[in-house]
């Protein structure tokens, strides 16, 4: 197979000629089956573990700027009482999910959480939960079978037949449905997935690279393979938590860095875009700078929420070991409850569970969203508020 190389720093793929065998009962115009004859051009990654890095010296130093903020945030929030770390996890499962164009609002997330009825797009986001849990859960050993845990975790449930193991068939980003031949990027033949990813896996494991930089480009290489058929952006992105945890760079909480990258996300992509013309210095800068971005904004939640609990304890004068206190404390990170779901998140019965619900609807914290007194639904309307305005400043370009 003919292969066509660059010769750079940082190595671009090389491309190789693979055959197309068109779908004949696909409809397609005959222009466009034109076009969709004959082989195509797949991308051949370089193998990169056991390459060397360079930066100049103000990147090097944004760098350590923004794992020192990383740092500091996560032990911040880490010492914090209050259940952070559930809040910071779903919220970073939603911006990643945002920027596949997966966007739901905290109400419904919750709700999907919850089990009950919601939008298709927040049973996604609530997946994509999983998969930071999964990916946390797995970091002190990121290699074939934690990535493959993480996509499993993703897609089981809706889409269980791609889950388990790598692609098994070419795929391509842009350029429409019916063959690779204009799409913007054609990653490896799936033949060539296992080997690409036990390298990666290589790569993400060195102890000798700086953990921003060592994050950045094995999150790039793996957009770069795209192993699986679907989810490789919120996998790849649930990667850097994984590389982060495990690299003690965070230790209690997940950062949201996906939030971060939401502020420009035509960067991000760009940034992807230049990683595999060779240029790898725009993916660990838009990593640095989603890392600011996400403290910044992390910070703000936590006062917000703290500001809410302030105001919860003004209108509710119990003891810490109540029910219902406790009960509050399980508003922050599941805003949205049923009794049986309070019940048992407080180790109570549900005549218990439902004198704690009530005493917080007399005050105010709760509000009933459902009709009747079947299968009832509360929500604590200023955890909502609170999250969706978290997504809301992830949104806004600076």
């Amino acid at each position: 197979m003919p292969m066509f190389e660059q010769d750079m720093d940082w190595p671009p793929p090389a491309y190789e000629e693979r055959a197309w065998d068109l779908v004949q009962d696909e409809y397609a115009s005959r222009a466009q089956r034109r076009r969709a004859a004959g082989p195509y051009l797949a991308a051949v990654p370089a193998l990169i573990s056991g390459l060397d890095i360079q930066l100049d010296g103000e990147l090097q130093a944004l760098i350590e700027e923004a794992a020192s903020e990383l740092s500091r945030f996560d032990a911040e929030v880490g010492h914090i009482a209050a259940p952070f770390a559930s809040i910071l996890l779903r919220t970073e499962s939603a911006s990643s999910s945002e920027i596949e164009n997966l966007t739901s609002g905290a109400r419904q997330i919750a709700l999907a959480e919850l089990g009950e009825h919601a939008s298709k797009n927040a049973q996604l986001i609530v997946g994509n939960v999983r998969t930071m849990q999964a990916a946390l859960a797995l970091s002190e050993s990121i290699d074939g079978h934690a990535i493959l845990e993480m996509h499993r975790a993703l897609l089981e449930q809706s889409n269980p037949d791609i889950v388990g193991h790598w692609r098994d068939q070419q795929v391509w980003i842009g350029g429409g449905s019916l063959s690779p031949h204009t799409a913007q990027f054609v990653p490896p033949h799936h033949e060539r997935v296992a080997e690409l990813m036990d390298d990666l896996v290589d790569f993400s494991n060195r102890a000798d690279l700086p953990v921003l930089v060592q994050t950045a480009i094995a999150h790039a290489q793996f957009e770069t393979i795209h192993p699986f058929p679907d989810g490789n952006g919120r996998v790849g992105r649930a990667l850097i938590q994984a590389m982060l945890r495990g690299a003690r760079l965070t230790r209690n909480v997940t950062v949201p860095v996906s939030a971060g990258l939401l502020h420009d996300t035509s960067r991000y992509f760009d940034a992807l875009s230049a990683y595999r013309s060779g240029d790898i210095a725009p993916i660990v800068r838009a990593i640095a700078d989603a890392s600011f971005a996400a403290v910044h904004n992390g910070r703000v939640l936590v006062q917000d929420l703290e500001a809410v609990q302030g105001q919860w304890r003004e209108k509710v004068k119990v003891r810490r070991d109540s029910s219902v206190h406790r009960l509050l404390n399980v508003l922050l990170r599941q805003p949205v409850i049923n009794g049986a779901t309070a019940a048992e998140q407080l180790g109570i019965t549900t005549v218990n569970a439902q004198v704690a619900i009530n005493r917080l609807v007399d005050v105010g914290v709760l509000t009933q969203i459902t009709d009747g007194r079947r299968n009832r639904i509360w929500v604590a309307e200023d955890v909502v508020q609170v999250l969706d305005q978290f997504a809301a400043r992830a949104k806004r370009r600076r």
